[in-house]
């Protein structure tokens, strides 16, 4: 008895053994995953929403991606750090686009997450600022980079004049203190802070509307890593779009990018990212144009060219470009996130 058990408990050790092991064998490795870096051009903030989704919700994991998410702010230089090899791609827009072309630099946008532009023109609630019509004659708040880029065009499009400029620095209290002044600022912050700071909503005029065609919050990289780590840069655009889509639509499902947000700018609330998210949806800010046919991200040969020749028209960009240089198509119009 006491052999017949001793064979038995080794066979039966011996049976057990076996299925413990097989698992071990069969067990993948660990994947190994492709590292990449995006820069956003500001502090974490909704406007950068899709890209966290992508992060806090592992899309660019599950897609091989191991994403060094950096947050930019006012001392950094996004655009030179890209020239500069220091980051793989950057949040830009199509102004830089025809920067790069302008000096023959290597790189180009991938992707255009927003398909209008989200700067604004910001009056006082009931002072009538119901159209563009209505800039004329009155002081007008804008900076001295965006003298250079829409100014311009609304100038020549509705006869306005240099001298109703006045400096505008992102503090608010000149608006404030000036019933008739209007105000440059982006859709989904400032209009925020003023109705904040006035107790009603403040009368908004997306710029866009005015048929200001820029693309922002575009994705932009270096031709060599496009051409030579193609399907990593896919799958990083894939990611970000699947991001941009999920985190639009808000709910439970985008509580870990906000709160990725807040942890990277303490200075978001829950109340300033639900603003943001709400106006960025209503606007269509990322759904509307190329993307209702091409999804998230989409871009075209006509809209790049429509932006190319109304800012040469102006004398803010100089003619004899080559559009095509300063994009490529191969990395959008899928379809991700179409309504």
């Amino acid at each position: 008895m006491t052999g017949a058990f001793r064979l038995d408990r080794r066979a039966a050790l011996g049976l057990v053994a076996v299925p413990l092991l097989l698992p071990l064998a069969r067990r993948p490795r660990a994947q190994t995953l492709d590292k990449l870096s995006f820069h956003t051009d500001w502090r974490a903030q909704a406007e950068h929403g899709g890209f966290y989704q992508a992060l806090a919700a592992g899309l660019y994991k599950a897609r091989g991606l191991d994403v060094d998410l950096r947050q930019g702010g006012p001392s950094l230089n996004i655009g030179q750090m890209l020239l500069a090899g220091r980051v793989d791609m950057t949040m830009s827009n199509s102004f830089e686009a025809f920067t790069y072309v302008r000096v023959g630099a290597p790189f180009f946008t991938i992707a255009a997450i927003f398909q209008k532009d989200p700067q604004v023109l910001i009056a006082h609630p009931g002072s009538g600022f119901d159209s563009f019509e209505k800039m004329k004659g009155r002081p007008l708040l804008i900076s001295n980079g965006s003298r250079s880029t829409f100014w311009p065009y609304l100038r020549k499009k509705y006869g306005l004049s240099d001298a109703q400029l006045r400096p505008y620095n992102f503090n608010m209290s000149p608006f404030l203190a000036d019933p008739q002044a209007i105000q440059q600022g982006f859709v989904s912050s400032e209009p925020f802070s003023i109705a904040e700071a006035l107790g009603k909503q403040p009368e908004v005029l997306l710029i866009a509307d005015a048929g200001f065609s820029a693309y922002q919050t575009t994705i932009v990289t270096s031709r060599a890593l496009a051409t030579g780590k193609k399907d990593m840069v896919q799958r990083f655009v894939d990611a970000s779009l699947e991001g941009w889509a999920q985190y639009l639509r808000g709910g439970p499902a985008a509580e870990a990018a906000n709160a990725l947000i807040k942890q990277h700018n303490p200075d978001q609330t829950d109340a300033r990212i639900a603003y943001a998210v709400k106006v960025l949806s209503e606007r269509g800010i990322a759904q509307s144009g190329d993307a209702l046919t091409g999804g998230i991200g989409a871009m075209s040969d006509a809209r790049w060219r429509d932006f190319y020749d109304s800012m040469t028209d102006v004398d803010v960009l100089p003619k004899g470009l080559d559009v095509r240089q300063a994009y490529t198509l191969d990395f959008v119009n899928k379809g991700i996130g179409k309504k």
